[in-house]
């Protein structure tokens, strides 16, 4: 476990090398990470994957404000401290790619480079049109206490076990029932994307310094090309775009080869020396 102040982090740390800490998001834990670490892993990086506040086996806090973006920079910064390893790879998806987008942003002390599976980066996101607001409609749900709860359980979870496309969907279910993490993980939207954020301008924020690697799949229900591919416009340091085809928005468990491979090939690009 990493301590931020009164949250306790529960972290997986295996293999060895230069270090890749990995950030799930919603509605997963640490082990969405299992297969695609394994495979980093035996090609020479040290994974370390974290349950973030409000899911799995960390602490969850009962406020919404104790989920704003900057206590979950915070946590992120706590981990990468406690490694004692300097500069890291971040690599996020789903939320932990929004993560760490904002890790790399306000916190480029501790990043080297940064890896967004799914979710490109926060402006891009903001701007990418109306496509990408229509494929968004359900946090409109989750941004109201109990109502996403209820349509998540609604009719033995018919949301979650079709709408959702989870490849293990049934494990999400019984671990979201679980501590009370339907609500906790819920806290994320209610704390970063109040239904303003469909009509307020997109946020102004400093340039990405790292080099970063944008993957987005082809079959992604909830997120559009766009938003990925014009995360460029705020990578200082140069934005590698990369299209999968035939995979839907759950990379790390659908296409945790594919993601592998191109995550290897741009470390490797860029420097970052895997162990052998």
């Amino acid at each position: 476990m990493v301590s931020n102040k009164d949250v306790e982090l529960f972290v997986r740390d295996e293999g060895r090398g230069p270090v890749v800490v990995l950030l799930h998001g919603w509605p997963d834990t640490s082990s969405l990470w299992v297969e695609l670490a394994a495979l980093l892993g035996a090609a020479g990086y040290r994974c370390v994957s974290v349950d973030l506040r409000g899911c799995g086996r960390s602490t969850k806090p009962d406020a919404v404000e104790r989920y704003v973006m900057r206590e979950l920079v915070g946590d992120v910064a706590a981990v990468i401290d406690h490694l004692g390893a300097g500069r890291v790879t971040v690599l996020g998806h789903d939320w932990g790619a929004n993560l760490a987008w904002a890790v790399a942003t306000f916190r480029p002390d501790l990043v080297r480079s940064i890896v967004a599976l799914s979710v490109g980066h926060p402006t891009a996101f903001r701007s990418a049109g109306l496509e990408q607001q229509l494929k968004s409609w359900y946090t409109l749900l989750f941004a109201h206490e109990g109502l996403g709860e209820a349509f998540l359980r609604k009719n033995d979870y018919e949301a979650m076990r079709t709408w959702l496309g989870h490849p293990e969907v049934e494990h999400v279910i019984t671990e979201l029932e679980r501590d009370g993490q339907m609500r906790t993980h819920l806290l994320w939207y209610r704390a970063n994307i109040p239904p303003s954020a469909f009509v307020d301008d997109p946020p102004v924020l400093p340039p990405v310094t790292a080099p970063a690697l944008g993957i987005w799949s082809s079959g992604d229900r909830a997120l559009s090309e766009r938003q990925m591919r014009d995360s460029a416009h705020y990578c200082e340091a140069g934005f590698t775009f990369v299209r999968l085809e035939g995979f839907g928005h759950w990379l790390p468990l659908e296409a945790p080869r594919e993601v592998a491979h191109e995550v290897d090939r741009f470390l490797r690009a860029h420097d970052v020396h895997p162990t052998k």
